[in-house]
């Protein structure tokens, strides 16, 4: 079935919530669980639509999507059914066409994301012990720029 591109509307929040919610707690099982399905859609019809342009893949249903704004990949997330067929990276694409340097946060146990990032030109600038966010799981910031200056040296900040 073919894959199509639309950019995503309020009434498609709760649809990226379960798409969120599916794929990073199949990414992060021990991460799991930190809101209740009900505070994902809130985050999403807030923070996330009223932030973000939101773009998202079909093939009957929503089966990935990315959220980005001012520079920052907010959100990238595929069914887990749905990977390796080129969907994030299209998604990716996508923000990449809009923004001339993106800037991410992803945890350092998320082994295939990094992977991802790092084979779609991303590379790693910093990393922390996860004070900063909710998870408190370490983390690392990633940056690409369009012009291929990405200086590919990773400074840690150990919070």
């Amino acid at each position: 079935m073919a894959i199509h591109l639309r950019q995503l509307g309020l009434e498609d929040m709760d649809d990226a919530a379960r798409v969120h919610r599916r794929s990073f707690d199949h990414a992060l099982p021990e991460l799991a669980g930190l809101h209740t399905p009900e505070e994902d859609r809130a985050y999403f019809r807030g923070s996330v639509f009223e932030g973000c342009e939101i773009w998202g893949a079909f093939d009957e249903r929503l089966v990935g999507f990315v959220a980005f704004g001012n520079g920052w990949i907010e959100q990238l997330y595929v069914l887990p059914d749905w990977h390796g067929q080129g969907i994030g990276r299209t998604l990716l694409d996508v923000a990449k066409a809009k923004w001339p340097r993106l800037t991410l946060w992803t945890f350092q146990q998320n082994g295939p994301a990094r992977l991802f990032y790092e084979r779609n030109g991303f590379v790693p600038v910093e990393e922390t012990g996860g004070l900063g966010n909710e998870a408190k799981a370490p983390d690392v910031r990633y940056e690409w720029h369009r012009d291929g200056l990405t200086e590919p040296s990773l400074r840690s900040r150990l919070l």
